[in-house]
C-alpha cells in the first residue's frame, strides 16, 4: 500500500543523535509512513543502527562519499513513494501527531505545504525556549527578506509534486537551504499552519547553525534572489544568539553591533537587557528572569511530549 508521507532523514556520522530521532519519526500516529535515511558517507556504523530498528517502514540509502545535505535530501525525495514529503534533520524530534495534524491542516486549507511550531531543547531535552509560529501571511511576507520558519528543515511537509515543481533542495546551500526552498514554495501558494509545538530543535555543539561564517557566505548568495534584499539586521541578531549559545561572546558582541547598525536597535537593546538580567540572576539566586522567548503555555504543551523521550536519551 502506498504510504501517506515519506520522511527523509539525511545523516552523517551522528549515530548517537540519530537513534532518538528515528524513534520520534517512527512513532508518528494516525499516518501511513515510509522513512528513508540517507547515509551521506558515515563511518560510525550508522547503517548498523538503522538495520537494528528492524522496521519494515524504514529504508537506508548509502552514499559511499559525502555529497552534501541538500543532495542527500533530494536523493531521498527521488526514492520516495508517498504523495507527501517530510524532512527531518538527524538531531531533531517530532511530536507523535506532527504529520497527521499537518496533513489535516493542508487538506482543510487546500494547501500544498504545511508547517507547525517548534521549541529549542538542550542535550538533556530540557526546553530552552520557543514561541508560537507566525501566521502564513506573515511568514510568506517575510520570506524574501528573512526566514521566520521555526524548527529549520525539520518542520515543513510538502506535496511531492509541489516539491518537484519548486526545484527541490538547492545543493549550493547548506545552512540556508531551507530558507531558499520555503521562498520558492511560497511562490506557488501559501502554506497551512498548525499553531502547536510539533518540532524539538536540539541545541548541541555539533549544530550546523554554529557555522556563522558559512551562513554569512550563503546569505550573500541568497541576497536578492527572491525579489528583496536580506534583512541583515535580523541575520546578525540571530548569529549573535548562535554565538552566545556556544560561548563565543566576543563574536556575539560583533554581531550585535552589526545588527544595531543595520536597524535592529530596539531588538539589540532588548537582548542586551536580557543578558544583563541573566548575569545578575547568576549572582542573586532570588532573581530568576524568564527566557525572553519563552511562552509558559507553549512550553508546557511541548513538554507533554518531549518529556517522553528523556528517559530514552539517557
Amino acid at each position: 500500500m502506498k504510504p501517506d508521507v515519506t520522511a527523509v532523514i539525511p545523516t552523517r556520522d551522528r549515530r548517537d543523535l540519530l537513534a532518538l530521532t528515528l524513534r520520534a519519526v517512527l512513532g508518528q500516529r494516525h499516518v501511513d509512513l515510509e522513512v528513508i535515511v540517507v547515509d551521506d558517507g558515515s563511518s560510525d556504523g550508522t547503517a548498523d543502527l538503522v538495520a537494528a530498528f528492524a522496521d519494515r517502514r524504514l529504508r537506508l540509502i548509502r552514499h559511499e562519499r559525502a555529497a552534501g545535505v541538500s543532495t542527500a535530501r533530494n536523493h531521498g525525495a527521488q526514492e520516495a513513494r508517498a504523495s507527501w514529503l517530510a524532512f527531518c534533520d538527524d538531531d531533531d524530534l517530532w511530536a507523535p501527531d506532527k504529520l497527521s495534524r499537518q496533513l489535516a491542516a493542508a487538506a482543510a486549507g487546500g494547501c500544498t505545504w504545511s508547517y507547525g511550531g517548534a521549541v529549542r531543547v538542550d542535550s538533556a531535552l530540557a526546553i530552552m525556549g520557543g514561541t508560537p509560529p507566525p501566521s502564513p501571511e506573515r511568514l510568506t511576507q517575510w520570506l524574501p527578506r528573512w526566514n521566520l520558519m521555526p524548527g529549520g528543515s525539520s518542520n515543513v511537509i510538502v506535496r511531492a509534486d509541489a516539491f518537484r515543481e519548486a526545484g527541490g533542495w538547492n545543493p549550493d546551500f547548506v545552512n540556508l537551504a531551507d530558507w531558499d526552498l520555503w521562498a520558492r514554495l511560497a511562490r506557488h501558494g501559501p502554506p497551512a499552519c498548525v499553531p502547536a509545538p510539533l518540532v524539538a530543535y536540539r541545541i548541541h555543539p555539533g549544530n550546523a547553525s554554529a557555522h556563522t561564517a558559512l551562513i554569512l557566505r550563503e546569505a550573500r548568495l541568497l541576497d536578492g534572489r527572491h525579489g528583496a534584499r536580506i534583512d541583515y539586521g535580523e541575520l546578525h541578531h540571530y548569529l549573535a544568539w548562535v554565538c552566545l549559545r556556544s560561548g563565543r561572546r566576543r563574536e556575539a558582541l560583533r554581531h550585535l553591533a552589526r545588527a544595531a547598525a543595520d536597524g535592529q536597535v530596539r531588538d539589540v537593546a532588548h537582548t542586551v537587557a536580557g543578558l544583563a538580567r541573566r548575569y545578575v540572576a547568576r549572582r542573586v539566586p532570588a532573581l530568576r528572569p524568564e527566557t525572553p522567548t519563552a511562552v509558559p503555555s507553549w512550553i508546557a504543551e511541548a513538554d507533554a511530549w518531549v518529556s517522553r523521550f528523556r528517559s530514552a536519551s539517557t
